[in-house]
C-alpha cells in the first residue's frame, strides 16, 4: 500500500470528522438562536423562561466544534530528526531539517491558504511576518551552540515567545495542527515550555532515534514529565535503517534480523512502561520503528511512491483510529449530551409553563408558594454539595502538603545516592582556578536546579494521583447530588401542573443528570484533548494547569532558589578548604557529595516550612475554583426556575395573554429544539455506525 493511500484515508476520516464537526456545530447554532429568540419574545408575552444558562453552554460547544483541531506535540531530544519525521508527514520539505542546525524555538504549524510565518514575541514587541528562507536562517543553531546554551541554561530566543507556520497543506487543512518543540536538552526553562503544552494536545510525538536508544536525557524526560499522566504518546524510533549500515555485512540477512531484534528488545525493555492503558498493553499501537529521512525523499521525488519500507503507514494506520474514533467519538459525545440536556431542559420548561397559563394570579401565586419546601431542597442540595467539596479541599490540601514536607526533609537520605548522576562533568582541579570557577559554580547551580526540578516531579505525581481520588470522588458525589435534584425539580414539576414530563434518556445513567452535576463530574471535559483526570475545560477550570502552574513556574523556582542560594556557597568555601591534594577526580566527586548533603540538610526544614504552606494555598486553589464554579452553576439553575414562575406571574398581572398563539410559540419551540437534538443525535449514530 502506498504512503499515498495511507495519508489519504486519514485525510477521508478527517473530512468526515471535520464535516460531522459542522453538521452538529449547526445544529448547536439552530437550537441557541431559536433560544435566543424564543426568550426576547417571551419577554413580551408569558414571560422568560431563563434559558441563558442552556444558550451559553450549547453556544460555546457550537464554537469549539467550529474551531476543533486535532492538535499533535512533536517531542524529543536535539538531532534525533523531529523536524525530517515531520516533513515526511507532512509530504514537503516544509521545516529546517539539514544535518547540523537544530531548530530553536518552539513551533506552530496550522493550516493558512498562504504560505507565512509568524513570530511571536513575549517582550511585548510586535509580531513579526518573515519569510521561510529567512525563518530558517534566523531561528536554527549548532548543536555546539545548543549544547552551550544548554550549560549555561540559557534559552536560544529568549524574547520569542513562539512561530506560526501557516501552510496550504491537505494534512493541516482537515484540522490537524502540529506543536514542534525544540530539543529536551535546549534548557529546563524550555523543557517546561513544552510541558505546558502536554495537557493542551490530543496526543503526543515522542521522537527518539535508533542509533541513540533510550538516552539519559530521554528516560529522564519520560520518567518526569509523561510517566503516569494519562497521555496518549506515540513513539517514533526514527533512522531504524541505519542499522543495516552499522553492520559489518549489511547485505547479511541474519546478522540484521538479529541486529533489529536485540535493538527491539532495548526499546521494548525501556518503552513499555509508557504504553499501559488501563491494564491493556498498548506497545505495538504506540511503538513504530520509521526512517523519516527516506520517507521524505521518496515522498519530494514521487508523492505517490510506496512507503512500506519506511514504517510510516503502520503508524498512520494507527494515528487514524485514535484521532477520529477514539478522540472525536469522545469529543462528540459531549456535543451529543449538551443537546440532549438542553432538549430535555426546554421540554421541562414549556411543559410547566403550557398548563400554568390557563391558571388565575391568585391560584397561580398558590402553587408557587405550595413548591417552596422543594427549592429549600436544592438550596440545602447546593449546601451539602460545597460543604463535601470544602471537607475534601481541606483534606487533600492538608494530605499534599504534609506530604510535600515529609518530601523535602527525607532529600537528604537519599541525596549521595542522587546527585552523583547530575555532578558538572568538569575537572574539579578548575575550581582553583579563579578564571574557571564561575563556570564551574554555573554548573553546579544548573546540576542542583535539575536534582531539585527531577525530585519535585517525581513528588508530584504523587501529589496529582491525590487529586485524581478527590475529583474522581466528587464526581460520584456530584451524580448522587444530581440524581436528588432531579427528583425534586420533578416533585416541583408535578405539583405545578399536576403531571410528569417524560424526558429524552441517555443511555448512561449520568446522561440524565442536571448541566452542572455533568459539570462537576467532568463529563464535559474532554474539549481540550486532557484524558487524564478532570479537566473541566468546557468551562475554564482545569485542577492539572493549576497544579503546573504552581509546581512547573512558581513552586520549582522558589524551592530552588531556597535551596541553592543557602547550600552551594558553603559548598564552593568547602571545597576550597580541601586543598589540591584531595581534588582528585573520583575523591571530588565523593566530597563534595558530602559536602553539599551536609549544607543541605541542614537548611532542608526551614525550606519545608516556607513552601509547604505555598504547596497547601496551590492545591486549595483547585477546590476553590471548582465550587466556584459548582455554586454559580446551581445558583444559576435554582434561581432560574424561581424567576421562570415569577415572570409568568408578572406578565399575568400586567397584560392579557394570548393563550392559544403563546401555547402555539411554545410548542413550536419545544419541537424546534428537539428536532435539533434528534439531528444531532442521528448525527452522531451514524458516525459510530460507519466506524463499526
Amino acid at each position: 500500500m502506498t504512503q499515498n493511500m495511507e495519508t489519504n484515508i486519514l485525510l477521508k476520516y478527517l473530512e468526515k470528522v471535520a464535516q460531522v464537526r459542522s453538521e452538529i456545530a449547526n445544529s448547536l447554532a439552530v437550537m441557541a438562536h431559536s433560544l435566543e429568540k424564543a426568550e426576547i419574545e417571551s419577554k413580551k408575552k408569558s414571560g422568560k423562561l431563563e434559558l441563558e444558562r442552556d444558550i451559553e453552554d450549547i453556544q460555546k460547544n457550537s464554537t469549539n466544534l467550529r474551531e476543533g483541531l486535532f492538535r499533535l506535540l512533536v517531542l524529543g531530544d536535539m538531532k534525533r530528526g523531529k523536524s525530517t519525521f515531520l516533513n515526511a508527514l507532512l509530504g514537503e520539505n516544509l521545516l529546517p531539517s539539514d544535518v547540523n542546525p537544530c531548530t530553536a524555538l518552539l513551533t506552530v504549524l496550522r493550516y493558512g491558504a498562504e504560505k507565512k510565518v509568524t513570530v511571536y514575541f513575549n517582550d511585548h514587541t510586535s509580531p513579526e511576518t518573515i519569510d521561510f528562507k529567512e525563518f530558517k536562517h534566523r531561528y536554527t543553531i549548532d548543536p555546539a551552540e545548543a549544547k552551550r546554551l544548554e550549560q549555561n541554561q540559557q534559552l536560544a530566543f529568549p524574547n520569542v515567545d513562539y512561530a506560526l507556520v501557516e501552510y496550504p497543506l491537505p494534512l493541516l487543512e482537515k484540522g490537524i495542527e502540529i506543536i514542534d518543540s525544540p530539543g529536551l536538552n535546549d534548557t529546563e526553562a524550555r523543557n517546561k515550555l513544552s510541558l505546558s503544552y502536554i495537557n493542551n494536545c490530543h496526543a503526543i510525538l515522542f521522537v527518539l532515534r535508533a542509533t541513540q536508544p533510550c538516552t539519559l536525557a530521554e528516560r529522564r524526560y519520560l520518567e518526569n514529565y509523561i510517566k503516569d499522566r494519562g497521555l496518549t504518546v506515540f513513539f517514533l524510533i526514527n533512522a531504524w535503517d541505519q542499522i543495516k549500515e552499522s553492520l559489518i555485512d549489511p547485505e547479511d540477512s541474519e546478522e540484521l534480523a538479529e541486529a533489529n531484534t536485540k535493538l527491539d528488545r532495548v526499546f521494548k525493555a525501556n518503552l513499555n512502561e509508557y504504553c499501559q492503558v488501563d491494564g491493556d498493553n498498548l506497545y505495538e499501537e504506540r511503538v513504530f520503528p520509521v526512517s523519516s529521512l527516506n520517507a521524505l525523499r521518496k515522498r519530494i521525488k514521487n508523492p505517490d511512491a510506496s512507503l512500506e519500507d519506511t514504517g510510516f503507514p503502520k503508524f498512520i494506520q494507527s494515528l487514524n483510529t485514535f484521532l477520529t474514533q477514539e478522540r472525536a467519538i469522545a469529543e462528540l459525545r459531549q456535543s451529543r449530551i449538551i443537546a440532549q440536556q438542553t432538549a430535555n431542559r426546554v421540554k421541562e420548561a414549556v411543559q410547566r409553563r403550557i398548563p400554568l397559563l390557563e391558571q388565575g394570579v391568585t391560584e397561580l401565586k398558590e402553587k408557587i408558594n405550595s413548591v417552596e419546601p422543594e427549592f429549600t431542597l436544592l438550596n440545602e442540595i447546593r449546601n451539602d454539595f460545597q460543604q463535601e467539596i470544602r471537607d475534601i479541599r481541606d483534606s487533600k490540601s492538608r494530605t499534599i502538603s504534609n506530604s510535600f514536607r515529609d518530601f523535602i526533609l527525607k532529600l537528604g537520605d537519599t541525596f549521595e545516592t542522587d546527585f552523583m548522576r547530575y555532578q558538572p562533568d568538569i575537572n574539579f582541579l578548575d575550581f582553583l582556578s579563579s578564571g574557571k570557577r564561575e563556570r564551574f559554580e554555573k554548573e553546579l547551580a544548573a546540576a542542583f536546579e535539575q536534582y531539585i526540578n527531577d525530585k519535585l516531579t517525581e513528588w508530584s505525581r504523587g501529589a496529582e494521583k491525590e487529586m485524581e481520588s478527590a475529583f474522581a470522588q466528587l464526581s460520584d458525589i456530584a451524580l448522587s447530588y444530581g440524581k436528588n435534584y432531579n427528583k425534586i425539580t420533578d416533585t416541583i414539576t408535578e405539583k405545578l401542573t399536576g403531571n410528569k414530563i417524560p424526558y429524552v434518556t441517555g443511555v448512561r445513567p449520568e446522561d440524565n443528570a442536571p448541566g452542572w452535576a455533568k459539570w462537576a463530574a467532568g463529563i464535559f471535559s474532554l474539549a481540550r484533548g486532557n484524558l487524564a483526570g478532570v479537566a473541566l475545560a468546557g468551562a475554564g477550570f482545569d485542577w492539572k494547569n493549576i497544579m503546573l502552574n504552581f509546581i512547573t513556574v512558581l513552586g520549582v523556582g522558589g524551592i530552588i532558589t531556597a535551596i541553592t542560594g543557602i547550600a552551594l556557597g558553603p559548598i564552593g568555601f568547602a571545597l576550597l578548604g580541601l586543598g589540591i591534594g584531595v581534588l582528585q577526580a573520583d575523591q571530588a566527586r565523593k566530597e563534595l557529595v558530602k559536602v553539599a548533603k551536609k549544607e543541605l540538610v541542614k537548611h532542608l526544614p526551614k525550606v519545608a516550612q516556607e513552601q509547604a504552606p505555598k504547596v497547601d494555598e496551590a492545591i486549595q486553589e483547585c477546590f476553590i475554583t471548582y465550587e466556584k464554579e459548582i455554586t454559580e452553576r446551581m445558583n444559576d439553575d435554582i434561581n432560574s426556575r424561581k424567576a421562570e414562575l415569577d415572570n409568568l406571574i408578572e406578565r399575568k398581572q400586567s397584560v392579557e395573554i394570548n393563550q392559544t398563539a403563546e401555547i402555539s410559540r411554545l410548542q413550536e419551540l419545544e419541537n424546534t429544539v428537539s428536532s435539533e437534538a434528534n439531528k444531532i443525535e442521528s448525527i452522531y449514530n451514524n458516525l459510530l455506525a460507519s466506524y463499526s
